[in-house]
């Protein structure tokens, strides 16, 4: 995609999610989330590509206020975290949360400046607003080029899914075609994709294992 609707894209979501986390603070609807029980089951579904090896590293693209890790933290997972978000609320928060605990990196910007074992993207691709569908979609791919770049052992996001119920469905959101997404995945980075669809939300969770 060119540099401006880029630039366009993330400025729009810059202020979407920084007035978010100004209304309602570190809580899952500060980062648009219903729930914390759903936020955290979330979070079950895309760790699922990590191996239960002894440690590993991993990037959190769109980190917002570092949840993911304080998720890693209570579960213990020993692993380097190393968070990043395009709102400057949003890593400031993190890092006043989370500094000072060790193996915790978080940085503004909107792509990852380390390559890691693993990525993992919550709920960045489901807040469109007035962004058409087309433009929406290749900014996907390009986070999703990047995440595969910036990965060694593979990644693994979340989307909204087109199989909603239709009066639920809202203008604002972006609901993927998880067949789509399952088929790029399986024929631009590896021959080992699972397709998560069975845990009972209105999305589903895509993970990629490198070869």
């Amino acid at each position: 995609m060119n540099t401006d609707d880029h630039k366009n894209i993330l400025n729009i979501v810059d202020r979407y999610y920084s007035d978010k986390l100004s209304k309602f603070g570190t809580t899952p609807k500060g980062v648009d989330w219903n729930s914390l029980e759903s936020q955290q089951l979330r979070f079950e579904q895309l760790l699922k590509i990590c191996s239960e090896e002894d440690r590993f590293s991993i990037n959190d693209y769109g980190c917002g206020y570092a949840a993911l890790f304080k998720y890693l933290n209570d579960n213990n997972f020993n692993c380097d975290y190393y968070g990043f978000d395009i709102s400057s609320g949003m890593v400031n928060t993190a890092r006043q949360l989370y500094s000072n605990y060790p193996k915790f990196t978080v940085s503004l910007g909107s792509s990852a400046e380390k390559v890691t074992d693993y990525s993992v993207a919550s709920g960045i691709f489901n807040v469109n607003l007035n962004i058409d569908k087309p433009t929406w979609e290749k900014y996907i791919i390009s986070v999703l080029d990047d995440m595969n770049r910036m990965s060694t052992k593979g990644f693994s996001f979340n989307c909204l899914t087109s199989y909603s119920d239709l009066e639920y469905m809202k203008e604002e959101l972006y609901y993927g075609d998880p067949c789509y997404f399952f088929d790029y995945c399986k024929r631009h980075y590896s021959r080992n994709v699972a397709l998560l669809h069975d845990y009972g939300l209105f999305e589903f969770t895509i993970l990629v294992r490198k070869e």
